[in-house]
């Protein structure tokens, strides 16, 4: 199983697969899907499908594969050696996917949800399947909250295959124990080998399991807590546990906003003030203290976009403008600057002239039009 790609990149996801077995493009199959890493608060949760020809389950049974949770780490690679062993009928592939992107995608404006998240991941692999010409009848699926409701999603997404969705699936059918080993063995690697771009200094990685009942997880996120830059992205920041310790421990963010270009005094607003007050959902997940999500670079991505995008749209302040009127009638040009180069306070001028409001989000993603002096 080569991690390279992923290991050079663990920020966002990564997408391994076996060759694609020749019966199986051939003869009817059976596909299972499972996960490992979804409860974890730290490391990556990875996605795995396994699949092979109906005539051929005695085959993958007689490999006694079984739920990877009931397992060894010795047992499960002895396992999933067996099935990469035996590669003439059986298949697989998995999606990795970081902790960053789990929780960047949990904190999106528009919810996305765990379980949506797992389910899209799920349908992704399935249609890999099919892309690489595997003839796919039957998916069995180990469930991810209702089982009936997550059939039925599977089912309407693929109409044409017999979808079978149960709980603990991973212990029913072989060959969902062997998309759950796979899986496993491939978290089991990335977390052996995670590279953490952060500098943690001489931190010990005596984590523990990484669940967040854990006490050893517990003590290591407040060891490897930042107070200004948060956690190293190994953290799923999204955490409610994660979430409380930065709530505690990392340093509170206040700003002074003046609420009238013209004058009108200034006014400290907490974060989470000023998102319910001014912006709505624009900065939902980005308020509270300032190591909250992937550090300082996104804090500083959300409040150039809070200076530059959102505050002057609500106060209707004007683009920058051009300050060569000086130069155009004759006189000197400014000095420290060159021939039509705006100031920084040019940007929080008024003009005498209306300016035209920008048509909402809404309009533009959609492609329509305002109606105006209806």
């Amino acid at each position: 199983m080569d991690l390279g790609d992923f290991e050079r990149d663990n920020t966002g996801s990564c997408r391994l697969s076996s060759p694609v077995p020749e019966l199986c493009r051939t003869e009817d199959c059976c596909l299972g899907i499972d996960e490992a890493g979804r409860g974890p608060v730290l490391g990556p949760m990875v996605y795995g499908i396994c699949f092979c020809p109906l005539s051929k389950l005695s085959n993958l049974e007689a490999l006694k594969v079984a739920d990877s949770k009931t397992l060894s780490e010795a047992e499960r690679e002895r396992l999933f050696g067996k099935l990469d062993q035996a590669r003439s009928f059986v298949g697989w592939a998995l999606d990795i996917l970081s902790p960053n992107l789990i929780s960047t995608s949990m904190q999106r404006r528009a919810k996305y949800n765990l379980n949506s998240l797992s389910h899209d991941t799920a349908m992704a692999l399935v249609q890999l399947a099919l892309d690489q010409g595997v003839r796919v009848t039957q998916v069995f699926v180990d469930t991810v909250g209702p089982a009936d409701k997550y059939q039925q999603k599977l089912q309407e997404r693929f109409p044409e295959i017999e979808v079978t969705v149960r709980p603990k699936a991973d212990s029913l059918f072989p060959v969902v124990s062997a998309a759950s080993i796979c899986a496993k063995v491939a978290r089991d690697h990335v977390v052996k080998k995670w590279k953490f771009l952060e500098d943690l200094g001489n931190l010990k990685m005596d984590y523990g399991s990484g669940y967040p009942n854990d006490p050893k997880t517990k003590e290591w996120l407040s060891q490897c807590l930042d107070p200004v830059f948060g956690f190293p992205q190994f953290v799923r920041f999204s955490w409610s546990t994660a979430q409380l310790i930065l709530d505690g421990r990392a340093v509170p963010v206040r700003w002074w906003v003046t609420l009238s270009p013209l004058g009108g005094g200034t006014k400290e607003l907490a974060g989470n003030m000023l998102t319910s007050a001014l912006l709505g959902q624009v900065a939902r997940g980005h308020s509270g203290p300032l190591g909250i999500g992937g550090g300082l670079g996104r804090r500083l991505e959300w409040w150039e976009s809070l200076w530059l995008v959102h505050l002057p749209k609500l106060w209707h302040i004007p683009p920058p403008c051009r300050e060569d009127s000086e130069e155009e009638a004759g006189g000197p040009p400014a000095a420290g600057r060159g021939s039509g180069t705006p100031s920084l306070l040019s940007y929080f001028a008024r003009t005498q002239a209306p300016t035209e409001r920008q048509s909402h989000r809404f309009f533009h993603e959609r492609g329509l039009e305002t109606v105006a002096d209806l």
